[in-house]
C-alpha cells in the first residue's frame, strides 16, 4: 500500500490532544494526591492512594506510548519525504501500534478510575437498587 506525506499528518491533531487529555488527567490525579493528609490515613484512603498510584502509572505509559507514536509518525513522513515509501509505511503502521496500545492504557485507566468512584460511593449509606424499585412500584 501506497500513503503518502499527508496520511501520517492528519495525526497529529489527534495526537496532539490525546496528550493534551492524558495531561489534564496527570495535573488531576496529583493535586488530588496532594490534598491528602498522611496523618488521617483510614483504610478508604490507603485503598484510594493505591488506586490513584495505578492510575499515575497507567497515565505515565499512556504517555509514553502517545509520544511514541507522535515520533514514529514524524519519522514515517521523515521517510516517506526522502522517498522511502516501504519503510515510511511500516514506521507509520508502528506509529499506530503504540496509539492503540495508548488508547488501551486509556481505557484501563478510567475502569480504574470508576472503580474508584465506586469504592468512595460505598462510603454512604444510599442503596440505589431499593430507590428504584419504589419508583417502579409507584
Amino acid at each position: 500500500m501506497i500513503i503518502t506525506l499527508t496520511t501520517p499528518a492528519m495525526l497529529f491533531p489527534a495526537v496532539s490532544l490525546l496528550l493534551l487529555a492524558y495531561t489534564n488527567r496527570f495535573v488531576t490525579l496529583a493535586s488530588i494526591i496532594r490534598t491528602f493528609d498522611p496523618k488521617q490515613e483510614d483504610e478508604n484512603s490507603t485503598e484510594q492512594i493505591a488506586n490513584l498510584r495505578k492510575r499515575i502509572y497507567l497515565i505515565r505509559r499512556m504517555q509514553e506510548a502517545g509520544v511514541i507514536s507522535f515520533f514514529l509518525c514524524v519519522m514515517s513522513m521523515l521517510a516517506i519525504y526522502l522517498e522511502y515509501q516501504q519503510v515510511g509505511s511500516y514506521i507509520f503502521a508502528a506509529s499506530l501500534v503504540c496509539l492503540m496500545y495508548s488508547l488501551y492504557l486509556s481505557v484501563r485507566e478510567i475502569t480504574i478510575s470508576c472503580d474508584a468512584l465506586d469504592l468512595h460511593l460505598q462510603h454512604f449509606n444510599t442503596n440505589f437498587n431499593r430507590k428504584k424499585s419504589s419508583k417502579k412500584s409507584s
